[in-house]
């Protein structure tokens, strides 16, 4: 049977690719650029967290914390004092998002009961984005040919995200790269030359780990935690610890995720995973790398792993990761794109850039129901203002419930 792997002196003609889409340096092969923890050669000065008091809005914002997820001795509790819900308009009949509503325009109901519209803010609003990349051995395994490096499935929709679709200095992005434990590139920032810089760490390095820790990766990032000190400051400790998105207040937020969905080695289960997510009020836009493997080796993987060796995916891994990020995507009110070849990157980045860019951020005070259990969502639209909620012409996409905090 053909090698997966990909030739390492053919793979230096990425390059090219690369290059056209106005990445700005090549990846080194060399011996000693193999860790992707080799900060650059002139420290930067440690970046804050985006000014909270920026935001474009057209209501004064309760000063609440948004949901909260923790994670203690393997129990998740949630303390809910504002429930956020990120939600785009659109056409069903033309799919054309619809832009330019007020908080007139929406109502919001927990378990069918109307709820106040507390905090609200338009597309208008800058945006806070963390981009999270599966940074390992692994997407070599699973990507790739005897031109490129499978990696570089995960870096190209990177690069041309941060460098195409990140407008600063309004928007801000922050970017964590995971392996056997994530690692923060740079804080949030809206400073082009760190942007830069993190692309050229990426480009320069080569994963070191065929680990690939999904669900600790998206606890530091939603609800921060104890992590790797962030590369572009040069830190003396090698842990700092994180807030995390779920505490950010004042901006509208979401995740890039670019990843397989494989998870080979996290502390925490998929069931914790998935409820931090359900509570964080952050979107979760994803584009999956694992389709070009299933469609090249799905007829010839087994049920269980280890076709090319002991790390590598079977049939029912694979299956499993699309459904994780599906569901991820769909309960956080996001979007999932499978990604086969290098010419679907662009069109996906475009659709999940529209959708980023068109949310309206809509806030309300949950019930004071303490039972531990899951609450329905429902967000209704009216778009022209005549009293009858649009329906039939319109379709919403949102958080469909959030988890009561217990006791």
């Amino acid at each position: 049977m053909k090698s997966i792997f990909p030739s390492r002196s053919l793979s230096a003609l990425l390059l090219a690719s690369l290059l056209l889409s106005g990445v700005i340096a090549p990846r080194g092969f060399d011996a000693g650029a193999q860790s992707r923890r080799v900060p650059p050669p002139d420290a930067q000065k440690k970046n804050k967290r985006p000014d909270e008091t920026d935001k474009k809005t057209d209501e004064k914002q309760d000063p609440v914390p948004q949901d909260i997820v923790k994670e203690e001795a393997e129990t998740i509790k949630v303390v809910t004092a504002l429930v956020n819900v990120e939600t785009v308009v659109y056409s069903k009949k033309s799919k054309q998002i619809i832009v330019g509503l007020k908080k007139e325009n929406f109502a919001i109901f927990e378990d069918g009961v109307q709820k106040e519209i507390t905090n609200f803010s338009t597309p208008d609003a800058p945006i806070t984005v963390a981009v999270v990349l599966e940074y390992s051995k692994l997407s070599n395994y699973l990507g790739g040919n005897r031109f490129e490096w499978g990696i570089d499935e995960v870096l190209r929709p990177a690069a041309s995200f941060l460098s195409q679709f990140i407008k600063p200095p309004q928007d801000f992005a922050s970017v964590v790269a995971y392996d056997m434990r994530p690692t923060p590139l740079t804080d949030f920032t809206n400073d082009p030359s760190r942007i830069n810089a993190v692309i050229n760490i990426l480009l320069r390095n080569q994963p070191v780990s065929s680990e690939a820790n999904l669900y600790d990766a998206l606890k530091l990032v939603l609800v921060g935690g104890r992590g790797d000190s962030v590369i572009l400051e040069n830190a003396k400790e090698r842990t700092t610890d994180y807030e995390g998105m779920a505490t950010l207040q004042g901006r509208r937020k979401a995740v890039f995720l670019v990843c397989s969905g494989v998870d080979t080695f996290s502390k925490i289960n998929y069931d914790q995973a998935r409820k931090i997510a359900q509570n964080a009020g952050v979107p979760i836009y994803i584009i999956g790398t694992g389709n070009l493997f299933m469609k090249r080796y799905g007829d010839q993987i087994g049920a269980q792993d280890g076709l090319f060796g002991a790390t590598t995916p079977g049939r029912m891994t694979m299956l499993q990761a699309q459904n994780t990020l599906r569901t991820f995507a769909k309960e956080t009110g996001g979007e999932y794109i499978p990604v086969t070849f290098e010419g679907e990157i662009p069109s996906a980045l475009q659709t999940i850039n529209a959708l980023m860019r068109n949310q309206y951020s809509l806030g309300y005070r949950p019930s004071d129901v303490r039972d531990g259990k899951q609450h329905k969502i429902v967000v209704k639209v009216d778009v022209n203002g005549d009293g009858v909620y649009d329906e039939k012409e319109y379709e919403l996409k949102y958080r469909p419930f959030y988890n009561a905090p217990k006791g």
